[in-house]
Order: C-alpha cells, then structure tokens, then sequence
C-alpha cells in the first residue's frame, strides 16, 4: 500500500480495494458497559466526528453526560471495511472518525458542537497537528436534516469567531454520514485501555459563541 499521497483524498478508480468481511469489534464500551453496535435505543441520536486521531477525540465525548456510547472509526471514503493500516496508507479515502450517540433531551448537539470546535484545529485541511494526512481531516457527518441545519449555523458562529480572533477559514468537511465501518477492537476507548497513551488533540484558544439555542 505505497504511492498513495496522504495529503491528497485518492478517486474512487484509485482507493484500495475493500473486504467483503467486516472487521471483528467487541460490541461493549470499555468504560461504561453500553452496547457501541448492536443494541444503541433507536431514541438516541447519532452523529459522526472527525477530529484528528480518533483515540483523543472519543475521551471526550464518552465523558460527557447525555451521551450513552461513543465508538471509533472510518467514513468519509470509498474502501469497504477498511484496515487501520489500509486508512492510515492514505488510500482509502477515510477520516478517522468518532461514533456519538447522545440522548437530545440531556444534550443539544449544540453542546456536542462547542466541544467538536473547541477541541481541535478545524482549519488544517488534511491533519491535525503533527498528524498529516487524509484520516486526519476535521469532519462532521451528519445523519439528519435538522442536524445540517444546526452544524451550518454553528459553523458560521466558529468562522467568525475565527476571523475574529485572526485565524484561518474552517476546512471541515460537512456531508451526510455515509457507512460507518467500525476500528479494530484495540483502537476503542483506546485511552480508556491505555490511560497514557499518545493523544494529538490541540485547539485553537477561540471559544464558540453561544447560539440562540443555547
């Protein structure tokens, strides 16, 4: 898997070919016990994450009351059921991505937001930090149309909160969520499994405005 350019998202023509196979994950949460797969309350709502390196960005978000289970992976790309070795080559087409299902009665994504924004470099285009390459990018991955609405308008208050402060223009990519293929077992709740274990996260010191549904 060489001769991918990391900083470049490959075409569909050139991504690496995916496995029929999905990738065997302990359906339990490390640290609260939910199920991350099989059995999430189909009241609960879900959206996907990219933040940079995946293990820091889930600490996050399991930690924050109103949501019920967090989980790591890949979207965003073409190759089915992606290896980490596979993403990581750059071929792929994946971002490293986090699972949040929250319940929206606790928690607003608003809230989830100011936590997304807040916590990494939305403006790096392909990494985060000393990590580069397309796995890397700042994603938001939507599974419902009132979500679009609210991740578009939070993401205006963080651009010009930005500009405010003399920083750059946002390069998150905002799409609809797509399959998510679930990271091999050891990467969930990574720094949970391995408390001092690497963690890239990195923001850049502007705070997100409050919106009016906050």
């Amino acid at each position: 898997m060489t001769g991918f350019d990391k900083k470049q998202l490959p075409t569909p023509e050139q991504a690496i070919k995916g496995h029929s196979e999905e990738v065997l994950v302990s359906d339990i949460h490390f640290v609260n016990g939910h199920s991350i797969k099989e059995q999430i309350p189909d009241q609960l709502s879900v959206v996907y994450l990219g933040m940079g390196c995946f293990w820091g960005a889930e600490r996050l978000f399991w930690q924050v009351k109103g949501v019920w289970t967090t989980a790591v992976g890949y979207m965003g790309g073409y190759t089915e059921n992606s290896t980490y070795e596979e993403v990581c080559s750059g071929g792929t087409g994946h971002a490293e991505v986090v699972m949040v299902a929250y319940d929206s009665t606790m928690i607003s994504l608003d809230s989830l937001l100011k936590i997304f924004w807040e916590s990494h470099n939305p403006t790096q285009g392909m990494q985060q930090g000393n990590d580069r390459g397309t796995q890397y990018r700042s994603a938001v991955y939507t599974t419902s149309e009132e979500q679009v609405a609210v991740v578009d308008a939070s993401k205006e208050l963080y651009q010009q909160a930005l500009i405010k402060d003399g920083k750059g223009s946002i390069t998150t990519e905002i799409t609809a969520a797509t399959k998510f293929y679930y990271a091999e077992s050891y990467h969930q709740q990574y720094l949970a499994k391995n408390p001092e274990g690497y963690c890239g996260l990195g923001g850049t010191g502007v705070c997100l405005p409050p919106s009016l549904n906050q």
